[in-house]
């Protein structure tokens, strides 16, 4: 008997590790994807010598990655070298005052401490209880599927709700036990990495304080491309065939079953179909009309995550006071949210995330060089011209340059910009957004896009938009997911 042809549409991550999930559990597996290479937004590039990371740069819940592998008798280890980065990550407030967190949990309770009387008290108890929401999401939450209210609102979430702060917003929670605003900011920021705001997101999510304080950050060596080159070859190694350079224009639909993908260079026959891309690209342009499920104003209504404006530099000299990651936190906080989720706009007085991995790994530089990756969370959607690019890309280096104390822009050798058009052209992402749907209450978990069609019975979907959502971690186990779901349904 002929296996099950299912064609999976993207292999950035989601795509990839679906189709090595499928491929080993016996389907034939073709993967087509419109660039050249794999891995979409977390594949890298290279300019005179410079190695850049495209997108995630945080190593985060190594267990995840380990989880992954060991479904094909692998370990991370067989692929990349693993290293724990200590210290984890420094915090800057501006040029004169910068915290380091550190993995060792004795230095982490005295800063606190420092920074406010009982707060080193208070951190082990917050941090304890982010560990419980943490294990308690692991073993209940993240590797389910939902289809109903029932699934999410059962018996744990609403016996444990009040634990779990499912109803209550993370900036509110954190206050309730800290008053200092340096440890309310660095508790709230960690939420960015999964597309939300302290002020939107539900305290359930401090468990990303467990995630980059106690359990900590990793960085594979040669960088995050090391994940997909891995990835990839487990997909390889068990029969997935990739077609690159060829792009999805549509999916075939008859009485009700998806039958085919049509690219630009032919069409591929299908047995079933996974896409693994922008989920509202896959909505509105793949599908043809009647069967579609979510409406334009569907999607009009959904919260989105931030774009990025993301500037790569080489650099030909050293850049003292930098660590492999980096943080500065603006004084004007709640003004930079607020100009992502609520009122859009290019904002005056950012946060952004500055990532050196050239502390770590000498392969991404020239010997003597520096590699710099500057993330600045914007509002997706915005007009995002030459100009605007240039006088605002100018000013967040300008203010980089006086927090550091040093001069960039003579010591240059490589720039790069990349904004919302640049997400909308390469990957067909909603609005230019880097990240999806943010991670509100009604757009957690239930409340996410579904991994099944309600109109094509054997069509799926897997990506940052699907529960349990943004970030490399989520998008390995909607991976999961989505291929227990596929199994069931064709046996």
């Amino acid at each position: 008997m002929a296996r099950k042809r299912i064609v999976v549409i993207g292999a950035g991550l989601s795509g990839l590790s679906s189709a090595a999930l499928l491929a080993k559990r016996g389907f034939a597996v073709t993967v087509v994807d419109k660039q050249s290479t794999p891995g979409g937004v977390a594949r890298s590039f290279t300019d005179n010598g410079f190695t850049f990371d495209r997108g995630p740069s945080w190593y985060l819940m190594p267990e995840v990655f380990e989880r992954f592998f060991a479904e094909f008798g692998k370990r991370p280890a067989d692929y990349y070298q693993l290293i724990p980065l200590d210290p984890s990550y420094q915090v800057f407030f501006n040029a004169h005052d910068c915290l380091t967190i550190t993995r060792d949990r004795d230095s982490t309770r005295q800063l606190f401490e420092g920074l406010e009387e009982g707060a080193g008290r208070k951190i082990e108890e917050y941090l304890q209880d982010a560990r419980y929401k943490y294990e308690t999401a692991m073993g209940e939450f993240l590797y389910r599927e939902y289809r109903s209210v029932f699934d999410f609102f059962n018996k744990k979430t609403m016996v444990g709700g009040v634990k779990l702060n499912l109803f209550q917003s993370l900036d509110k929670h954190i206050r309730r036990s800290f008053t200092q605003e340096k440890i309310q900011k660095i508790l709230g920021y960690n939420v960015v990495f999964i597309g939300c705001s302290p002020f939107k997101s539900p305290a359930l999510y401090s468990l990303m304080s467990h995630v980059d304080i106690t359990i900590g950050v990793f960085y594979p060596q040669g960088g995050m491309a090391r994940l997909v080159e891995a990835i990839y070859q487990v997909a390889q190694d068990h029969g997935a065939e990739f077609i690159f350079g060829e792009e999805a224009q549509a999916i075939t639909v008859a009485q009700g079953r998806a039958t085919a993908v049509e690219t630009d260079k032919g069409v591929i026959e299908a047995d079933g179909v996974l896409a693994a891309v922008d989920y509202h690209h896959a909505e509105q342009d793949l599908i043809p009309r009647p069967y579609r499920r979510y409406s334009p104003s569907y999607w009009h209504k959904r919260v989105l995550a931030p774009s990025a404006l993301l500037i790569y530099l080489g650099l030909n000299k050293k850049i003292p006071g930098l660590e492999h990651h980096n943080l500065f936190l603006s004084d004007n906080w709640e003004r930079h949210f607020q100009a992502i989720f609520d009122r859009p706009v290019w904002p005056e007085d950012p946060s952004y995330y500055i990532g050196c991995p050239s502390k770590t790994d000498p392969t991404v530089a020239p010997k003597g060089g520096e590699n710099l990756f500057i993330l600045v969370p914007v509002a997706p959607g915005l007009d995002d011209s030459d100009a605007i690019r240039k006088q605002f890309s100018d000013r967040i280096l300008s203010h980089l340059e006086g927090l550091l104390k040093v001069t960039l822009t003579d010591a240059m050798v490589v720039k790069h910009i990349v904004a919302q058009r640049d997400f909308r052209r390469s990957y067909n992402l909603y609005k230019g957004t880097a990240m999806g749907l943010a991670h509100t209450l009604f757009q957690s978990a239930l409340f996410r896009p579904s991994h099944r069609s309600k109109k094509v019975s054997n069509l799926y979907f897997s990506s940052h938009y699907t529960h349990p959502g943004v970030g490399m971690p989520m998008v390995i186990i909607s991976s999961h997911i989505v291929a227990d779901i596929i199994e069931r349904d064709f046996s």
